[in-house]
């Protein structure tokens, strides 16, 4: 992997990592909330690498990151940079998740939810809808996504285009009160 691809992916957790301390921070994490959803990486059928610019909002409070992500069949490499350092490392081959954090990093910022909000982003709905628990269920118009838990909204998800990693992605997580938006540089 090339060392601007590695400085790229340190920027992608970064981003996602700041998203869930701002969704985490102010309140405990319920377990039950989470889906668990840890899709192989071959269950997206592409392989990319993209650089990402990070939007997160929650409490009027707006933190931006530069990010990268690299996905192929047999793997994903996700690495993520706040204020120009390293705070976040993620890979994962569909069997085991590794992850490295900043010891600066709040507890409640786990590798897996940085994994489940880019899998309900990115990977198809077909592939979730199959992992999905009991109780849940994900439907898709268009560009946009609604995931459900007992018939009630927790997630949306829109999109500008297609493929779903191009442009800007906009996931609102309604249960933990924050917005991610996801711009890929072109």
């Amino acid at each position: 992997m090339s060392l601007k691809l590695k400085s790229w992916l340190s920027l992608v957790a970064s981003a996602a990592i700041l998203a869930l301390l701002s969704a985490c921070a102010s309140k405990p994490v319920q377990p039950e909330a989470r889906l668990g959803l840890m899709l192989a990486p071959a269950a997206l059928d592409a392989s990319f690498s993209v650089q990402q610019h990070l939007i997160v909002e929650r409490n009027g409070r707006i933190d931006e990151l530069d990010a990268a992500l690299e996905v192929e069949p047999g793997h994903l490499e996700l690495v993520g940079l706040a204020f120009g350092q390293r705070v976040l490392s993620l890979s994962y081959d569909g069997k085991q998740l590794k992850s490295w954090r900043h010891v600066m990093l709040p507890a409640q910022v786990r590798a897996e939810d940085v994994l489940e909000d880019m899998q309900l982003s990115l990977w198809p709905v077909s592939a979730i809808a199959q992992a999905l628990p009991a109780g849940w269920r994900i439907e898709e118009q268009g560009l946009h996504r609604s995931l459900y838990l007992d018939d009630k909204l927790v997630v949306t998800v829109d999109y500008s285009g297609m493929p779903r990693w191009s442009g800007t992605v906009v996931l609102n997580n309604l249960r933990y009160h924050y917005r991610l938006t996801i711009q890929s540089a072109p």
